[in-house]
């Protein structure tokens, strides 16, 4: 069940994470975040960190 979780925790990350750093660096415009590096920078951390939680999930064995 906590796998679950683990990876969907991991996808939201990921999107997220991808969206912030369009934003950051203009591509997605109409916020306070465009053009921003600190918001870029943001956004390549959470998108590193989902992409981490995704794979150690998918490549753990699912316990029982």
């Amino acid at each position: 069940m906590k796998r679950w979780i683990t990876l969907a925790a991991g996808v939201v990350l990921v999107l997220v994470g991808a969206v912030w750093v369009l934003q950051g660096i203009g591509v997605i415009t109409g916020s306070f975040m465009t053009g921003q590096k600190l918001w870029f920078l943001i956004g390549l951390g959470a998108f590193l960190v989902g992409v981490v939680l995704v794979a150690a999930t998918t490549r753990r064995k699912p316990t029982s």
